[in-house]
């Protein structure tokens, strides 16, 4: 990985995590931008995954957040960009719901989270586009996830995060969160269409050429942040959140 100051960030999480973790530690691995191929220094996130040997006691998780709170306050560059979560490997092979909530942390916070319709979409990544820091790989531990699968988590997560936001929109206000919103739109909207999950810009790419000139403003907008304007353009942005709420193609009329 060519970005020095992320492997520093990195390096230093693992090795406090095995110190922690001890004979529970399975492996740590990454998905989004990171195992794309499109990380952004300016915008992306480092997203990692712990697999653990089982359910992680009260003192180890204590552990944890301990541990993330001395990282976050060490100064170091890219602590606050850490996302990700720490699961059981009992937990990998398929999405359950039921399965017990598990430690999380993201935008400096540790807490405590159950499995959504985003799992289904991490699994996938994680099978799909494997990026071992270390330990063993997970291929055999991860069931194949179906393309309508991966349709499903999208409209899932589509109902139950970004509807919402249109209600309460203060999130999209956010200079650096309305291109946030449109890439993830144009990526679910790739995967509606193909069900398959590619990077944020690989599928904006897509949706300049198949969308029309309707959306190719606000698309190459987003594209070109941080050169994205001071105030952005939250009234078109809400507008491709309502248009991906609505998106139907023949190859998701058997899913919706």
């Amino acid at each position: 990985m060519s970005y020095p100051e992320v492997n520093v960030v990195l390096h230093k999480l693992l090795s406090e995590v095995k110190t922690i973790l001890g004979d529970r530690f399975v492996g740590m691995y990454l998905y989004g931008s990171l195992a794309s191929g499109d990380f952004d220094p300016q915008r992306s996130d480092i997203d990692f995954v712990v697999v653990t040997d089982g359910e992680l006691p009260e003192g180890t998780v204590q552990a944890l957040e301990e541990m993330h709170a001395r990282i976050w306050a060490s100064g170091l560059p890219w602590t606050t960009k850490l996302e990700g979560s720490y699961v059981p490997r009992k937990s990998l092979s398929r999405y359950d719901s039921a399965d017990a909530p598990h430690p999380a942390v993201n935008e400096g916070r540790f807490y405590i989270v159950c499995h959504d319709s985003d799992w289904v979409i991490l699994r996938h990544v994680l099978r799909e586009q494997e990026v071992i820091v270390e330990g063993p790989s997970l291929r055999t531990s991860i069931d194949p996830v179906q393309p309508n699968d991966l349709r499903q988590a999208v409209l899932a997560i589509l109902r139950e995060w970004w509807k919402p936001m249109l209600r309460n929109p203060n999130r999209l206000y956010d200079r650096g969160y309305q291109p946030y919103a449109i890439l993830t739109m144009c990526r679910m909207l790739y995967t509606l269409e193909h069900g398959t999950i590619v990077s944020k810009p690989v599928a904006a790419r897509w949706a300049l050429k198949t969308l029309g000139e309707r959306w190719a403003g606000l698309i190459e907008s987003a594209l070109a942040w941080p050169s994205y304007g001071e105030a952005g353009n939250i009234n078109e942005t809400m507008d491709f959140i309502r248009y991906t709420l609505e998106y139907r193609s023949l190859s998701i009329s058997n899913v919706i």
